[in-house]
């Protein structure tokens, strides 16, 4: 039986779940792609990947491609089994 403080609090926001769900299945996602994706917010996006960074889940490049600047972002390997361990709880809390 799994308790429910053993799912990962860092992916109980809609807007995480969608942007580890783009990244385990993609290399690298530009922001505007993301953003298009999930058809969120310029500021949803940009926060919920810094909290997300900040736990170390996801990387964040930053460039210029030409004189336009380009973010681009991909799951870590801890933020790749994090989100697998979480899945997993899910899936046990569900009882399957």
């Amino acid at each position: 039986m799994i308790k429910i403080s053993q799912l990962n609090k860092e992916f109980e926001s809609r807007v995480r779940l969608g942007i580890m769900s783009v990244l385990m299945v993609n290399d690298w996602v530009d922001f505007s792609e993301m953003k298009a994706l999930l058809e969120i917010t310029d500021g949803n996006l940009a926060s919920h990947s810094n909290a997300l960074e900040k736990v170390g889940y996801i990387e964040v490049k930053k460039e210029f491609v030409g004189k336009k600047p380009k973010t681009s972002y991909r799951v870590t390997q801890s933020g790749r089994q994090a989100f697998t361990d979480h899945l997993d709880a899910l899936e046990k809390l569900l009882g399957r």
